[in-house]
C-alpha cells in the first residue's frame, strides 16, 4: 500500500537544469524528465537544435509556469562558425549548398564583420526555423522544397567574442563566445558573417553555456540525472532568476487572491513575491505603479 501512495505523489515543483547532449532534441529531453518525474506536466524553457549542446531549463510541475518567463532571458553560447561553406540549414546537419575560397579573409576582416554583428540588429530567421508562416512551420515547408520568405526580426548580440580563428586551405574555422537576446539564432548569424565576407557560412559547433542566470556548471548530465533527479524548489529557481519582495501577511493574503500590490520599483520584469515567512507566493509585473500577479502559486 505505501508503495501505491508513494507512486501517486505528484514530484516536486521546480527547475532540472540539463545539460543537453548531442544528438537529443529537445522534446526528447522533456520525455525522459518526464518518465524520471514520474509526471507528464513538464516542459522547457528555448529549444535547442539536436547538433547542440549545453543547458537547457526544464520545469516540472508548477514551474512550467516560470518557463515562458525563462525564455526570454538572455542566453549565452559557445560557437564555432565555418567560414567558405554554405548549407541549406545554415549548420552542419544540412547539405552543402555553396563554396567559396575564405583563406584570403584577413583577421582585421573578420572582427570588422563580426563588428557589424553586435548590437542591435534585423536577422532573417533561418528556412528551417520554427516559425510559422501560413500556419505551418517553416522548416516543415523547406523540407518539402519550398522556399520560405521570413521577415527579418530585431534582435540584440550583447557579446560577439572572437576566442580563436583555424585556417585549413580554402576555409576558415572561428570559435566565438555570443550573448544575445532570446530569438536569436546563432545559425543565421553564422549564415550572415560568411555573407557579410563575401564567402559563405555555417555553423559547426554549438554549446549553450547560460540561460539567465542558470549556468552550465550547475547542469547536470542525462546519466547524472538518471542516477539522482535533482529538482530545485521553486522558491530557490525563481530567487535565482527573478528580482524578488518579500511581503507583509496583509499583502500576501491580497495577491494569492490575484490582487495587485504598489509596485517596488523592482522593473518591469517578473518579480517574485514571498511572504513573511519565506514562502514563494507569485510573479508580478509592475506597472504603472502597481504589481499586477503574472502566475499565483498558493502555497
Amino acid at each position: 500500500m505505501s508503495t501505491d501512495r508513494a507512486r501517486r505523489t505528484p514530484p516536486p515543483s521546480g527547475l532540472v537544469i540539463v545539460d543537453k547532449p548531442a544528438g537529443w532534441t529537445s522534446h526528447d529531453v522533456v520525455a525522459k524528465i518526464r518518465r524520471l518525474a514520474g509526471t507528464r506536466r513538464v516542459g522547457h524553457a528555448g529549444t535547442l537544435d539536436p547538433m547542440a549542446t549545453g543547458v537547457l531549463v526544464v520545469g516540472v510541475e508548477k514551474a512550467t509556469r516560470l518557463l515562458g518567463h525563462l525564455a526570454l532571458a538572455e542566453k549565452t553560447y559557445e560557437a564555432t562558425i565555418r567560414l567558405g561553406v554554405a548549407t541549406d540549414t545554415d549548420d552542419a546537419e544540412g547539405q552543402v549548398t555553396a563554396t567559396a575560397p575564405a583563406g584570403h579573409i584577413t583577421d582585421e576582416r573578420l572582427h570588422q564583420a563580426v563588428a557589424s554583428l553586435t548590437g542591435e540588429i534585423m536577422q532573417v530567421p533561418p528556412q528551417v526555423s520554427a516559425i510559422k508562416v501560413d500556419g505551418q512551420r517553416a522548416y516543415r515547408r523547406s523540407r518539402a522544397g519550398e522556399r520560405v520568405e521570413l521577415a527579418a526580426r530585431p534582435v540584440t548580440v550583447h557579446r560577439f567574442e572572437v576566442t580563436g580563428i583555424r585556417r585549413s586551405g580554402d576555409v576558415i574555422d572561428v570559435d566565438a563566445v555570443i550573448t544575445c537576446s532570446s530569438g536569436t539564432y546563432i545559425r543565421a548569424l553564422a549564415r550572415d558573417l560568411g555573407a557579410a565576407l563575401g564567402v559563405h557560412g555555417h555553423l559547426t559547433r554549438l554549446r549553450r553555456t547560460r540561460v539567465g542566470r542558470y549556468g552550465v556548471e550547475s547542469a547536470r548530465t542525462i546519466d547524472e540525472l538518471s542516477d539522482e533527479l535533482v529538482i530545485m524548489p521553486m522558491a530557490e529557481a525563481v530567487a535565482a532568476a527573478f528580482p524578488c519582495r518579500r511581503v507583509t501577511a496583509a499583502e500576501a493574503r491580497r495577491v494569492v487572491h490575484g490582487g495587485r500590490l504598489p509596485a517596488a520599483g523592482l522593473g518591469p520584469g517578473p518579480v517574485g513575491v514571498f511572504g513573511p515567512g519565506g514562502e514563494l507566493l507569485a510573479l508580478v509585473e509592475e506597472k504603472g505603479g502597481t504589481a499586477k500577479p503574472l502566475a499565483v502559486f498558493v502555497p
